[in-house]
């Protein structure tokens, strides 16, 4: 069995924490960050792979479906305002991971079935930013995970909540505070690692 995704989520202030975060067992890292222009991200994304070595993580980049190409990074995160999913996976290839935001079950089941993953979020309430919608709780993962598209759940999964989003049907968890918020990331990524990867029919 296929073990269970863990996505870390940042922008360039979480960068000296990325190294100890995939040693303690991230598996990718999407990168997001409005602030830098396209140079600039593509110096940040080989500064940051620099910086876990051989270590095999995967990396994505938000939005920007040209700076993933240039950077040969392995897939994009479409935004609201995203290139159809046809013609990322045109550009990247067909074996790009190729995912985008959903923020109810139903526009789960109304995704693109060619999507590599969505995030669903937010399923508790967020650790790193202030909640801007009401948490939708497992049961909303749940039904959303009936609809086939691998989901990585998102917003206030910690290692004691992680193991019951995968119980719930999450293929993973993406996570920003619960990582780059810690004063030891690598512990706590290893945590998570240790929550996801506990038996799914134990308690």
């Amino acid at each position: 069995m296929t073990r269970p995704i863990l996505c870390l989520v940042t922008d360039r202030s979480g960068f000296p924490a990325i190294g100890a975060a995939v040693r303690g067992g991230v598996d990718w890292v999407q990168f997001r960050d409005r602030s830098l222009d396209g140079s600039e991200l593509l110096a940040a994304l080989a500064e940051a792979r620099a910086a876990c070595g051989e270590a095999p993580v995967r990396w994505l980049v938000n939005r920007r479906v040209d700076l993933a190409w240039a950077a040969g990074a392995d897939g994009v995160h479409l935004g609201f305002d995203g290139m159809p999913v046809d013609d990322a996976r045109a550009l990247l290839g067909s074996q790009a991971l190729i995912g985008i935001a959903c923020h109810t079950p139903e526009e789960v089941c109304a995704a693109d079935p060619d999507l590599s993953y969505v995030h669903l979020a937010p399923i508790h309430t967020p650790l790193s930013k202030p909640a801007s919608r009401p948490p939708l709780g497992t049961a909303a993962l749940e039904r959303a995970a009936a609809a086939g598209v691998p989901i990585l759940a998102q917003g206030g999964v910690t290692a004691a909540n992680a193991r019951r989003c995968i119980q719930a049907g999450a293929a993973g968890v993406a996570v920003t505070g619960e990582i780059l918020g810690a004063a030891d990331p690598e512990r706590a990524a290893r945590a998570l690692r240790e929550a996801l990867d506990h038996d799914k029919g134990s308690e």
